[in-house]
């Protein structure tokens, strides 16, 4: 990188530094309409997609050589202060959440109070590789927070988001237990496959609005699959019949 700021950032009470500690909160990030990116590929992902950071931080003493982004030096401790990972990066970055996109694809995961960031961001990598989106319901996880936009593997960045009820066509609900088995359910024309989380699974009303049950049989010894295979498999089926 050969685009840093001249002033290296020094001060624990830099007002950028104190932006990203409120970003770890989701209710600051929907209050400021920012959330934050570490680590070069992520950043990446976000500038191919052709966000616009409104502001970027790199680690002064390591900072990366071909990221092409105007960014501020920090020094080292600082900057993994204000990290969410485990190991500090070497970039991080501010997008903003209205730059994300929305919409609805002919083939979409709709989320019914999926809780687990990791579970999310992972939904959000599957639907990536399948050309669909993915829509959230009310008590969704932030796809936006640290841990969705690190599993998303910056499939954040492409993939549209919209409303739990705005995909149409056929609405089918994945279940555990009960249903057709989803080798036999009809998939042509606009899908939205309807998941819910692990624990509750989908309440009744729900499922009575949706136009088929499924469930993916499997022969080992688990319950359940957890909810981002489920949704990985349910797009490759959908895919695989073209």
């Amino acid at each position: 990188m050969d685009r840093l700021g001249a002033r290296l950032i020094t001060s624990a009470h830099n007002a950028r530094l104190r932006l990203l500690r409120r970003l770890h909160a989701r209710r600051q990030r929907e209050r400021e309409g920012l959330f934050a990116c570490e680590g070069e590929d992520l950043v990446e992902a976000g500038l191919a997609a052709g966000l616009e950071p409104v502001f970027a931080l790199v680690d002064a003493q390591r900072p990366p050589v071909a990221l092409e982004v105007d960014a501020e030096p920090v020094e080292p401790a600082l900057l993994a202060d204000v990290s969410a990972l485990g190991h500090p990066p070497r970039v991080l970055a501010v997008f903003r959440r209205g730059d994300l996109p929305r919409g609805v694809r002919e083939t979409s995961l709709a989320l019914w109070r999926v809780t687990d960031p990791g579970n999310v961001g992972t939904l959000l990598r599957a639907a990536d590789a399948f050309a669909a989106g993915l829509a959230l319901s009310a008590g969704c996880a932030d796809p936006t927070g640290p841990k969705a936009v690190r599993a998303s593997a910056g499939a954040v960045f492409r993939v549209p988001l919209a409303r739990f009820d705005e995909p149409g066509g056929r609405r089918v609900a994945l279940v555990a237990r009960g249903g057709a088995p989803l080798a036999e359910v009809e998939l042509a024309g606009a899908t939205a496959f309807v998941l819910g989380a692990e624990r509750d699974g989908l309440p009744d009303d729900v499922l009575a609005a949706c136009h088929a049950v499924a469930k993916i049989p499997h022969s080992g010894s688990a319950e359940s699959l957890n909810v981002a295979m489920a949704g990985t498999i349910a797009l490759y089926e959908r895919s695989r019949r073209g």
